[in-house]
């Protein structure tokens, strides 16, 4: 079986095996996680300036930011799964 990656908005796309959370953005505790993430280099920004509306955490430690809705994000997931 191959790789399956997940189109996370505007064509980004992340491999699916390798989401550790999907969570949204708006507690306090998220809010300094994407502040340290973005200071050691972690955070990936893939909203293209747009609001962001999911975090989420990758098996590297990465954070990456999507203008999708959590919800959104993990329907893609679901198709992906039963899809293949």
């Amino acid at each position: 079986m191959g790789s399956r990656f997940l189109n996370i908005g505007y064509g980004n796309l992340v491999l699916i095996e390798k989401i550790v959370a999907i969570i949204k953005p708006t507690s306090s505790p998220i809010k300094k996680v994407r502040t340290e993430a973005r200071k050691s280099g972690r955070l990936i920004d893939a909203t293209f300036g747009r609001k962001t509306r999911s975090v989420i955490f990758m098996e590297s430690e990465h954070i990456i930011l999507s203008a999708l809705k959590p919800e959104t994000i993990m329907e893609r997931v679901e198709e992906k799964t039963f899809k293949d």
